[in-house]
């Protein structure tokens, strides 16, 4: 339950910052100026707020200072007017801190490599906000965590200054739901969530989102939230690895997984579309589940049906690489020696992003097969793919890999096969599937479910 502290000074503290949400002139310090960051800060400075994005990514700083985009979802006309207008500045200066009256956390929670969670952006940024903390601000956590991290990872080391929670200081978690790409939802129209440490900081801070995102919804407590968030993306993470699965059985059984699930799709109640795939990428769907099932062996709980679904998600590359040695393997070849062209290694289609991207993963696995891998990717100009500790090359760590500058019919031609790993609206699969001696097409873009080239095979 959120703690509550009535005292003149907390009322004092939360009015005048209210007063200064109401009046657009409350200064906002994001810390974290990517994916979720710039977003927000764009939003909040195009009605008014002075907003400093903090970041120690020096490239970041200079091309937002300079008004340059390179979040898509942010539009470039609307970060150069905030821009060039004073509203939006970028700075490394972590001392600029105490000159907030908000500060949003939104910085990486990534796994380790052992799928722990890590938490070291939340701590260190905590241990500046601390530094430079002042009476009257509004510390609000946006990154998606387990639940519990607002009050026993952030809330220790700010009370810690001297200043008390609820009176001094308002503390929430309110976390980010950014899909990228998405043109329907955006910042400022998907529900808000906000969980305070007292009521009063649910209160402050539902004041301050409420300013610039049409609907803001209380939660009794950071945990709530904290949870709320997990379990959306485990949600996700559930589904996708049941079509999965249906996906693995579907191949051994000689049907097509993608004309069943459009069968069952069409019931109008009861069921809701997702679709298997290569693996599951993306900044939530791969990590967030991670983040529940270690916190929960605190409890001596075991998160049976997530940590399957994780397995059932994280073999999907495998069974990729599997497929196409079979599909050589009916042009009498084998994995070693033979060329192979990737088309995609973004997570998502039509986006630059590759976080966590399964390709990733499928083009490690080929290589250490012994495979000669090309891959096109208009967004994405090239990649790192990790080798050592993967029986790859001993004297290297990682290869690059550089996008194939067109693809064209004798590109398509010279592979033996081209696997498809993400499905960017803006390539020409009708030449691919004209071109290609074999093509395995993991997201259902080449032409659906039938084959009647015989050169096609599905996930």
């Amino acid at each position: 339950m959120a703690l509550e502290v009535e005292t003149e000074s907390k009322r004092d503290y939360a009015e005048a910052l209210k007063t200064k949400f109401k009046n657009h002139t409350a200064v906002v310090a994001v810390v974290g100026i990517g994916y979720v960051g710039l977003p927000l800060a764009v939003e909040k400075a195009k009605v008014g707020f002075p907003v400093i994005g903090l970041d120690r990514n020096d490239e970041r700083v200079r091309m937002l200072n300079r008004g340059e985009n390179y979040i898509r979802d942010v539009k470039d006309e609307e970060l150069k007017k905030v821009v060039s207008e004073g509203k939006l500045r970028a700075s490394d200066d972590f001392s600029e801190l105490n000159n907030a009256d908000v500060v949003i956390i939104c910085v990486p929670t990534p796994l380790t490599i052992h799928r722990m969670p890590d938490l070291q952006y939340i701590e260190n940024v905590t241990e500046q906000i601390a530094e430079h903390m002042r009476p009257g601000q509004l510390i609000s956590l946006e990154s998606t965590t387990y639940p519990g991290t607002t009050e026993e990872v952030i809330l220790p080391k700010l009370t810690a200054t001297g200043l008390k929670v609820g009176e001094d200081f308002f503390l929430c978690h309110s976390p980010e739901r950014v899909d990228p790409g998405n043109k329907r939802y955006t910042t400022q129209n998907t529900n808000k969530l906000v969980g305070g440490v007292t009521e009063s900081c649910t209160e402050v801070a539902a004041a301050f989102y409420g300013e610039t995102i049409i609907k803001v919804i209380e939660c009794s407590s950071p945990a709530i939230a904290e949870m709320a968030k997990v379990f959306e993306n485990t949600y996700r993470a559930v589904n996708i690895a049941l079509v999965n699965e249906m996906a693995l059985l579907c191949d051994r059984m000689g049907i097509s997984v993608w004309e069943m699930l459009d069968a069952a799709f069409t019931k109008p109640f009861g069921i809701q579309p997702f679709y298997p795939g290569p693996g599951v990428g993306g900044h939530c769907i791969p990590v967030d589940p991670f983040y529940l099932t270690w916190k929960a062996r605190e409890y001596d709980f075991s998160t049976r049906f997530i940590e399957l679904a994780g397995e059932i998600n994280l073999s999907m590359p495998y069974f990729v690489v599997q497929k196409a040695e079979r599909i050589l393997g009916l042009q009498g070849k084998s994995l070693r020696g033979s060329k192979i062209l990737v088309l995609g290694v973004a997570y998502k289609a039509d986006l630059p992003d590759l976080r966590e991207s399964p390709a990733l993963k499928v083009i490690q696995l080929l290589i250490k097969e012994g495979c000669e891998v090309e891959y096109y990717d208009p967004y994405v100009p090239s990649v790192e793919i990790q080798l050592q500790n993967q029986g790859i090359d001993e004297d290297k760590e990682s290869v690059r890999l550089d996008s194939i500058s067109d693809l064209t019919a004798q590109q398509v031609g010279n592979a033996d096969l081209v696997v498809i790993l993400t499905g960017h609206s803006c390539v020409d699969y009708a030449l691919v599937v004209r071109e290609a001696r074999a093509v395995l097409d993991t997201r259902n873009v080449a032409f659906g479910a039938k084959n009647p080239i015989g050169n096609v095979w599905m996930l």
